[in-house]
């Protein structure tokens, strides 16, 4: 599995609903969106462009989905429906690899959403590919828990503001554990951030000639002694490779 994606423009999505599906079934028919956030990467890149929306969902929300992101029927009966912001939506996902965290769930409702503006309405996959960072985690962490609270505790990421499930909120955290989680940057252009105009995008920085040189830290000879026994252990049990 490739999990560094060669998309250069990524949405980093994360939605709330009015509830789950009761069906099982592939599409979450009977339950509206009520909040979608995204956040822009370019190149790795958090740009700082972001799209958040409460919807109201002209229907009732389960008490079990409020529990879990603490959205209210009262919060969201004057946001504008969801016909009101879809094309800023499209306009903010056309084009870019959409990542989310479970993404067959968010891509289903989307689509659920757009099917009920027009039956020959687009599909999310019509406007953007999709990747399942749920997905890429699994294949990384075989077997652990892999929410995103997981995540976050395992690539040392704050969450400390999630009390409740929030689109953006998620959606902001997830960027950061996806980043981590594939690798965080991937090339380092020091001409980025240290002031320095030499070279091109990517290309190589020269360090000074004159620059001091690194320090040396040489193993004592108790650390020396340590290691020899701990290599002594090693032959105990089969071929010490060290030692040849």
């Amino acid at each position: 599995m490739n999990i560094v994606s060669s998309a250069a423009r990524q949405i980093i999505l994360d939605t709330e609903t009015t509830g789950m599906n009761q069906s099982g079934g592939p599409v979450y028919v009977g339950h509206r969106i009520i909040e979608i956030g995204g956040v822009e990467v370019i190149n790795r890149r958090l740009t700082g462009r972001s799209f958040h929306k409460y919807i109201n969902p002209q229907q009732t929300i389960d008490e079990e989905a409020i529990a879990v992101h603490g959205i209210t029927n009262e919060r969201v009966a004057n946001e504008p429906l969801f016909k009101d912001i879809y094309e800023e939506f499209v306009a903010f996902i056309d084009g870019a690899e959409l990542v989310a965290h479970n993404a067959p769930f968010d891509v289903s409702f989307i689509d659920h959403e757009f099917s009920l503006l027009t039956p020959k309405g687009p599909k999310v996959k019509e406007l953007c590919s999709v990747l399942d960072s749920l997905a890429i985690a699994k294949f990384l962490h075989p077997g652990q828990k892999n929410n995103l609270d997981a995540l976050c505790k395992r690539y040392h990421i704050d969450n400390s503001r999630r009390e409740y499930h929030g689109a953006l909120l998620d959606a902001e955290i997830l960027a950061d554990v996806y980043l981590a989680m594939t690798g965080g940057q991937t090339k380092f252009n020091l001409s980025l951030d240290s002031g320095h105009t030499d070279g091109a995008e990517g290309g190589i920085i020269r360090l000074d000639d004159n620059r001091a040189k690194l320090k040396v830290i040489s193993a004592s000879a108790d650390e020396l002694s340590m290691h020899e026994q701990r290599l002594d252990l090693v032959a105990k049990s089969g071929k010490c490779l060290w030692r040849n």
